[in-house]
């Protein structure tokens, strides 16, 4: 699920479009706690009658027995109900919910653009969008990424709020905003790290993704709970790893800066899979300092600090993981050059190194790159 108006802090954003809502709001159910609540009111229930002292505005300085005996009706139990979900009101309540159930079903890609570039039918074929509830997975050949979703429907362009929860972009968020149009959605999104759009449109370095998708189904899709949260843990070393996360500085040498820069993938193989050649023109790597990022179809698929001793041979090169699962933890690797092609043979976190840049194996990754000239590229932070 990717020039423009910086928002100060998205992760105010964040907490603005935050409702206290069930997974999946139902107005049928809104509607039956308003009804209960003033029947609760009209019993002299003092729970019921703070909650509207709490609540409505023309209650708010009456007592408990003045707020029972005020006559208050259904419209502003409505009210009441709105108000400590979040919103401002019961209409916005109800367009709120209303925008969340049409987005409910499956969603293809029919064209997907990314800083400028339009993905290949190829590499958007096997992809789907699914929502259920403020819940959603994303479905891709390079991973599933489940999380949840808040939208603010009052602002034009209405705008979207996305929580990776699980999958390669875990515990990061993105920015963006959508139009709908009965069976067909608009959505152009701000990349981890990048501002939120304010046009249906992408340029090159924006960090923004433009998605054009139709519905396939409008039937609750299964299985999509919006991911388990891994739980935080303090950063330390991956098992029989001889280096610590405390030791990737950003002092520069001349290998880093060797590998400043963009670089376009020659090749990529994981777990023993080499990637289909006509998805490889979407990837891209970018150095800064001894900060790598490497990133396929729009998705953040790498983040890491590295660390290189060019004293081994092959030169050996550690990566110190910056998100997603593998957060805080280092993968040991190899690189070298072929040519003016780097191309690396990295473990995941816990596995040996590798010794040469053969077949890679099991939770093993083979690339190679070839230097992007006079390019510029958009860094995440």
């Amino acid at each position: 699920m990717t020039s423009c108006s910086l928002i100060a802090d998205p992760g105010t954003a964040w907490r603005r479009m935050s409702h206290v809502l069930p997974t999946r709001p139902n107005l049928e159910h809104f509607r039956g706690q308003a009804k209960t609540l003033l029947a609760e009111l009209r019993t002299g229930d003092l729970a019921a009658a703070q909650a509207f002292i709490d609540h409505l505005p023309k209650a708010r300085d009456l007592s408990a027995e003045q707020a029972r005996s005020a006559g208050f009706r259904l419209a502003d139990a409505q009210s009441v109900v709105a108000r400590r979900s979040g919103f401002p009101s019961w209409t916005a309540l109800t367009r709120h919910v209303e925008h969340l159930r049409s987005l409910e079903g499956a969603w293809s890609f029919d064209a997907l653009q990314v800083d400028g570039n339009d993905m290949a039918p190829a590499l958007i074929a096997q992809s789907m969008l699914l929502f259920d509830g403020d819940r959603f997975r994303m479905e891709s050949p390079e991973g599933n990424y489940d999380g949840r979703f808040a939208i603010d429907t009052s602002s034009a362009p209405m705008q979207l709020d996305i929580e990776f929860v699980e999958g390669p972009e875990a515990g990061n968020s993105s920015y963006g905003i959508f139009e709908l149009a009965d069976d067909r959605l608009t959505i152009c999104l701000g990349l981890v790290g990048a501002p939120r759009p304010i046009a249906f449109a992408t340029q090159p370095m924006s960090g923004h993704a433009l998605e054009r998708l139709s519905r396939t189904s409008a039937q609750r899709p299964s299985g999509v709970t919006g991911g388990i949260a891994a739980p935080k843990a303090e950063e330390v070393d991956a098992p029989d790893s001889p280096v610590s996360p405390h030791d990737f500085s950003a002092t520069t040498t001349p290998m880093l800066r060797r590998l400043e820069g963009a670089w376009a993938c020659v090749r990529m193989v994981t777990n023993g899979e080499e990637m289909k050649a006509d998805w490889l023109p979407f990837g891209s790597r970018t150095t800064s300092g001894n900060e790598a990022t490497v990133v396929f179809g729009g998705q953040v698929m790498l983040d890491v600090k590295m660390r290189i001793d060019e004293a081994q041979l092959p030169i050996a090169v550690d990566y110190l993981h910056l998100r997603g699962k593998d957060k805080g933890k280092v993968s040991l690797g190899i690189m070298d050059w072929v040519g003016d092609d780097c191309r690396f043979h990295v473990a995941k976190p816990g596995q040996a190194r590798p010794t040469d840049f053969s077949a890679p194996g099991a939770g093993e990754t083979l690339s190679q790159w070839k230097r992007v000239p006079d390019a510029t590229h958009f860094t995440r932070t």
